[in-house]
């Protein structure tokens, strides 16, 4: 019954309880120690005359939170970012292999060693009466640290939704480049032949490539990317370019299965969404074929990193008991900075309760302090790693504070302050007059 009167309460509600139920530990001690006193102006007092400890002390705290939560941010915004890459690519058809190898190749553009598919086969997917893409992809080019990649002129627009400044190519050797790619619109680039250390820049001899169009950002990997008609890529390896000698200068499908020299893989997407179900098992033949969702793939790969979260929430778990070990120690230290005015407030004849909350109290400020100043540091740090991550993996990653990471900060609070009692009550264990003398 109460299982499902929580199901059926709004999630911002939901969110809410779970942060006040982290949250009433703190309330309630709190409650219990000032209940009738005022200990505020003394613990102003405190706060200023050792004002430097504890900024250092807030620091501290602060760093610890800030990081932790700020880490734990990443694996959802990683995880947003990589399923938004792979929003272009509806079902991709390919040689039997790994669904994981051929994913990371087309859609995040990792160098692979590939079997191609052949003409007949590439025909047969392009000419079945529900697919209204089929685009053929060659890799193996670069011009410095962006690929270049042959296509059709129906991808270059769909992967940019039809957003492309200046022109599409209209000759094999005109070119089309991302945003994040190291030409510009007009520029003349020759190709080299492989990637990074490998890539051989003389193997393609003078072949120029002039930029004629450029498309806006997409947060992906292929905004590093330019790209190039697929013919220009097969001549340039000195193959047949897709068409009969007959039809020189076109470009483009429908392609000749005699001339085609082979892709490693097939964009593919239907006339409707349900319908890619259908050609994925169409398109799957044992031997030939391989038809997947890269979606699918990601799911599975979201499965191992959704482990990962586990291990590093347990990870900052762990690492918030040692901060809170060490918030305990750092604590015992601190107030022994003010011993001799506790022994005063003692001497004084100030109720036990008293003396009580105000040291409770300037810790609990604190801890407060700290754990606040961290959320704040937390959005900046996950603002700061997210940008890092992009411009690593040219996968746009928008990670932000959500309420997982609000609830650990929550904890760490409520722990910490159920601990500062322990200072606390220590200070009640000191004699009056050695404290002084102090």
């Amino acid at each position: 019954m109460l299982r499902d009167l929580w199901d059926g309460l709004p999630v911002l509600v939901q969110e809410v309880a779970v942060l006040l139920a982290l949250l009433a530990p703190l309330l309630l001690i709190g409650g219990w120690l000032l209940r009738g006193f005022a200990p505020w102006p003394l613990v102003r007092a405190v706060l200023w005359r050792f004002r430097w400890a504890n900024a250092m002390f807030v620091a501290l705290i602060a760093i610890s939170v800030g990081m932790g939560i700020g880490l734990i941010a990443q694996e959802r915004g990683l995880r947003q970012g990589t399923a938004a890459a792979a929003d272009k690519f509806d079902l991709i058809v390919s040689a039997p292999g790994s669904e994981m190898t051929m994913m990371l190749a087309t859609v995040f553009l990792q160098p692979s060693d590939v079997p191609l598919l052949d003409g007949e086969t590439y025909n047969m997917v392009a000419n079945h009466p529900d697919v209204r893409l089929a685009a053929p992809l060659a890799f193996g080019d670069s011009y410095g640290d962006a690929p270049v990649i042959g296509t059709t002129e129906d991808f270059a627009r769909h992967l940019s939704e039809d957003r492309i400044a200046g022109r599409m190519w209209q000759q094999p050797f005109e070119a089309i480049a991302g945003p994040a790619a190291p030409v510009s619109l007009g520029q003349v680039f020759t190709p080299a032949h492989g990637m990074g250390n490998e890539a051989d820049l003389g193997a393609h001899g003078l072949v120029d490539f002039t930029v004629v169009g450029t498309f806006p950002r997409t947060g992906t990997p292929w905004d590093r990317a330019i790209l190039v008609p697929v013919e220009a890529v097969w001549e340039v390896h000195g193959l047949a370019n897709g068409h009969a000698p007959d039809a020189p200068n076109q470009l483009g499908p429908p392609f000749d299965a005699a001339y085609f020299p082979g892709t490693p893989s097939i964009i593919v997407r239907a006339e409707a969404l349900w319908v890619n179900y259908a050609l994925r098992s169409e398109f799957t033949r044992q031997n030939e074929t391989m038809a997947f969702f890269p979606g699918t793939v990601l799911s599975n790969l979201y499965r191992v990193m959704g482990d990962v979260r586990q291990v590093m929430s347990i990870m900052a778990v762990v690492t918030q008991v040692l901060v809170a070990a060490s918030v305990l120690l750092g604590l015992f230290i601190l107030t022994r900075l003010f011993q001799r005015q506790v022994a005063m407030l003692r001497a004084l004849g100030a109720p036990r309760r008293f003396v009580l909350s105000v040291v409770w109290s300037y810790a609990a400020s604190l801890l407060v302090a700290g754990t606040l100043v961290g959320i704040a540091l937390g959005v900046v740090a996950t603002a700061a790693i997210s940008f890092v991550v992009t411009q690593r993996t040219d996968i746009l990653v928008n990670a932000s504070l959500g309420w997982g990471e609000i609830h650990l900060a929550a904890a760490f609070l409520a722990l910490t302050s159920l601990l500062s009692v322990l200072p606390a009550l220590a200070t009640l264990r000191q004699p009056v007059v050695e404290g002084l003398r102090a």
